[in-house]
C-alpha cells in the first residue's frame, strides 16, 4: 500500500488503523473505565504537563477524597493543594477549584455537554474541552496534544513549527478532517493520544512494528528524529534562595506564599532571594529586624543546598536552621507563624520545602 501516492486513501484509512491498533495495546488506566465527566475532566488537568505514571496515583486519591465535583467545589483550598502537593503547576488545583464551585452552583453540578461551551469555563482550554466533549459525551471533536502533533507530523510530514499559530491551525484542520472517519470519536481520540504516548515516542518509536508505516512520510524519508519541528525553549532563568528557617522549641517558623510567583498559596520559611548565589548569612541583604533575630540565635546546622527544576526556572536553595530563645520568638515577621512537624505535615507545600523538612526531621 503505498499512502504517498494517495492523501485521500491516507486520511480515510488513518483513524480506523489506530482504533485496531488501540482495542489491542491500550493501557489499563481508571479514567477510561468512564463517562463522567468530572473525572474525565479531573484526570486530563491532572495529566497536563505530568507522566501517566505520576499522575495515576494522584487522580486515584483525588477521586477517593472528592468523588464527585460537588465534593471538589466545597473542599477546603488548602487542603486541595496539600493533595495537589507534588504536580507542579498549582494554578491548575486553583482553576480545578474555581470551575468546580462554578459548575456545582451556577450549572447545578451538571457540566457543559458540548465542546464550545466546556471552552467557556475557566481552566479548560481547546485539548481538555475536546477530550470531555468526545470522552464523555461522544462529540467528534478532535484532540490536538503534543503526542498527536508528532505522530501527524510523522506520518503526514508537516514541517511546520508546532509553537507558531499558523502550525496549530494546520493541525488543528488535519485533525478535525481525520476524526471524521473514526468509528467512534472517544476510541479514536484516546488511540492517537496512546499511540503517540507508547508507541510513536519522541526517542526511538518503534517503526518496524508500526501500523501506520508504509504510509508514513518520515519513516519512508528518514525523517523520524526530525519531526515534529519544534522551536527551541526560552532559557532557564536561574534563582537563588537562602530559607532561614528558624526553629524554637521543636517548632517552626512558614508563611503562605501569597504573592503571584511560583508556588502561590503554598508555604515555606522565611526567603531571602539574590541576584546570584550568597556564601555566607551575612552577605544577605537582611532588614534590621531580621539581622537582630539572627544575633539573639544560634545557627544549628551547616546549610543545606537543594534544586528543584521548574518549567522555565531553576530554584537553587540553601537552608539555613537558627535556633532563636524564648525572648526572640515574638519579634517574627508577622507572615511568620509557628508550627508543629504535625501541623506542617498538613500545610500545602512546595516539593523543595517537604524535601528539606523530611531530611529535617529523618
Amino acid at each position: 500500500m503505498n499512502w504517498l501516492s494517495d492523501l485521500n486513501k491516507i486520511e480515510t484509512t488513518f483513524a480506523p488503523i489506530l482504533e485496531q491498533w488501540y482495542s489491542v495495546h491500550k493501557r489499563d488506566l481508571p479514567w477510561r473505565h468512564t463517562r463522567d465527566p468530572y473525572r474525565i475532566w479531573l484526570s486530563e488537568v491532572i495529566l497536563q504537563q505530568t507522566r501517566v505514571a505520576q499522575g495515576k496515583p494522584y487522580y486515584e486519591r483525588f477521586v477517593e477524597t472528592y468523588s464527585t465535583v460537588a465534593d471538589l467545589a466545597n473542599a477546603d483550598e488548602r487542603e486541595l493543594l496539600r493533595l495537589w502537593q507534588g504536580l507542579g503547576y498549582y494554578s491548575r488545583a486553583r482553576n480545578l477549584h474555581q470551575t468546580a464551585r462554578y459548575v456545582t452552583l451556577q450549572l447545578e453540578g451538571k457540566f457543559p455537554s458540548t465542546y464550545h461551551d466546556l471552552l467557556k469555563m475557566k481552566g479548560i482550554g481547546a485539548y481538555t474541552a475536546a477530550a470531555i466533549a468526545s470522552f464523555a459525551f461522544g462529540e467528534r471533536v478532535s484532540v490536538v496534544d503534543g503526542n498527536v502533533y508528532r505522530v501527524l507530523a510523522r506520518v503526514f510530514g508537516i514541517k511546520e513549527d508546532i509553537t507558531t499559530t499558523n502550525a496549530k491551525k494546520t493541525f488543528a484542520t488535519l485533525a478535525t478532517r481525520l476524526i471524521q472517519s473514526a468509528n467512534d470519536p472517544a476510541t479514536y481520540n484516546q488511540a492517537i493520544m496512546e499511540f503517540g504516548a507508547i508507541h510513536c515516542t519522541p526517542v526511538s518509536p518503534d517503526c518496524l512494528l508500526c501500523p501506520l508505516q508504509q504510509g508514513c512520510v518520515a519513516y519512508l524519508t528518514g525523517q523520524q528524529h526530525r519531526l515534529p519541528v519544534k522551536s527551541k525553549k526560552a532559557p532557564v532563568r536561574e534563582r537563588y534562595f537562602t530559607y532561614l528557617v528558624f526553629r524554637h522549641n521543636g517548632k517552626l517558623a512558614l508563611r503562605e506564599r501569597m504573592a503571584r510567583d511560583v508556588w502561590q498559596n503554598l508555604h515555606d520559611f522565611y526567603l531571602v532571594e539574590t541576584e546570584v548565589s550568597k556564601d555566607a548569612l551575612q552577605d544577605l541583604p537582611l532588614p534590621e529586624l531580621i539581622d537582630s533575630l539572627l544575633q539573639l540565635g544560634v545557627v544549628a546546622s551547616l546549610p543545606i543546598e537543594s534544586v528543584q527544576l521548574l518549567s522555565h526556572q531553576r530554584i537553587r536553595a540553601k537552608f539555613y536552621l537558627i535556633d532563636l530563645p524564648e525572648e526572640a520568638i515574638s519579634r517574627l515577621p508577622t507572615d511568620l507563624h509557628w508550627y508543629t512537624p504535625e501541623e506542617i505535615s498538613h500545610l500545602p507545600k512546595p516539593v523543595l520545602i517537604t524535601n528539606y523538612l523530611e531530611n529535617l526531621f529523618g
